[in-house]
């Protein structure tokens, strides 16, 4: 048997007894060709399905006229969507070969991966921020502050700026003109890539404002794109508000001009200079089931919570900061925000072993942020290796 022409999953023991597994080892293996599939155990009584393809309405046949303990069989199959269909038949392997490209690398390096970046002027030396710098929640005027900063000393900027939906922040006009918007943004946002290190990431959450047709999520890549920045990704932040209220329905029930409605954000990932990131090892702590589930760019995150306790209109989750902190940054880096508000990207850092600056212009944000970070108690490093 080739492993190679199969695909495995793996049930564990504690699904079945003993003599029901038994028996659906053996009716199993008895029914279906092995070159269709096949059962076996491991060394720890686990069950292993090996599938490679199968005709399903055999497939179907066999289950429905077995009794109920073999259905965890039949379930755990089905929701593997990594197939193919023909003639019938399940694929599971080399269902998509035609589709393989040759030669990847060769044809990469000719068609110019991130050929926008290419004549970005970065300088490669990154520097380090003096002791007083670090660990610091900042008040004031964020295009100011970062001018104190030197370059190339961040590792990773991870920030939400305001949306200019009309919000009611404490310090903030949060309804000006888009263009005098853009140009406030992008005025902080090049402080903030100069003192970017070589290398480092820069993850912006974005929402585009439906109700004017901003596409901002478009309007800030291009932005990175012409600063010759590395696009490394966009992840779909899929908040699963379905009960949020909309009032502007557009035309009803025509195609005048209907209003859609989303329920999720953008954290759009560029890079400076690099797409590699240098670290040591000993600081990964990102573990394989985690980077397993969140390299998968949609991301499932309930909103905000707490938005009432800290008096914000607009909280992401920590849970959203821990992903883009352990993803793209190493224990122990620094980790700026430019829009801190209430600090959720300074505690999460200080809760994941990082080092952080976050600056926000309105006294009130900045007094709760310190008070969050304050409860969060020191974290021991963390070895994976």
């Amino acid at each position: 048997m080739n492993k190679n022409n199969y695909i495995k999953i793996k049930i564990k023991k504690k699904n079945f007894k003993q003599e029901s597994s038994e028996n659906i080892l053996s009716e199993i293996n008895k029914y279906f060709d092995e070159n269709e599939l096949f059962l076996k155990k491991n060394n720890d009584n686990d069950i292993l399905i090996y599938l490679n393809s199968f005709d399903i309405n055999k497939f179907e046949s066999f289950f429905n006229e077995k009794p109920e303990y073999f259905q965890v069989i039949k379930q755990k199959i089905n929701k593997n969507k990594s197939y193919g269909i023909d003639n019938g038949k399940k694929i599971y392997i080399d269902y998509n070969k035609e589709r393989k490209v040759k030669n990847r690398k060769k044809k990469e390096t000719a068609r110019g991966k991130y050929y926008y970046a290419k004549d970005n002027n970065f300088k490669k030396q990154n520097n380090k921020l003096t002791e007083e710098k670090i660990n610091q929640i900042v008040c004031a005027d964020s295009l100011e502050y970062l001018k104190t900063i030197p370059d190339n000393s961040i590792d990773l900027i991870f920030t939400s700026p305001p949306y200019n939906f009309g919000l009611d922040y404490e310090a903030t006009d949060d309804s000006i003109k888009w263009q005098q918007y853009l140009d406030q943004l992008f005025a902080i946002f090049d402080e903030c890539i100069r003192v970017l290190k070589y290398g480092g990431r820069f993850a912006v959450n974005i929402q585009p404002l439906f109700s004017d047709y901003i596409p901002l999520h478009h309007i800030v890549g291009k932005y990175f794109i012409d600063k010759k920045m590395i696009w490394k990704t966009e992840i779909l932040w899929e908040k699963n508000n379905y009960n949020c209220k909309y009032t502007a329905w557009g035309s009803w029930k025509s195609p005048s001009s209907p209003y859609f409605k989303y329920t999720w954000e953008f954290v759009e990932v560029y890079c400076k200079g690099d797409i590699k990131k240098t670290g040591k090892k000993e600081n990964i702590d990102i573990t394989a089931d985690e980077f397993k589930e969140w390299v998968y760019s949609k991301w499932s995150i309930a909103p905000e919570r707490n938005m009432k306790e800290y008096d914000h209109p607009a909280m992401f989750p920590e849970e959203l900061a821990r992903r883009i902190l352990k993803l793209f940054s190493y224990q122990e880096d620094i980790i700026l925000d430019p829009f801190g508000g209430v600090g959720t990207v300074a505690a999460v850092a200080k809760k994941e072993n990082r080092k952080y600056i976050s600056i926000d212009i309105s006294e009130e944000y900045t007094k709760k942020a310190r008070e969050r970070v304050k409860k969060v108690p020191k974290q021991l490093k963390l070895n994976l290796e």
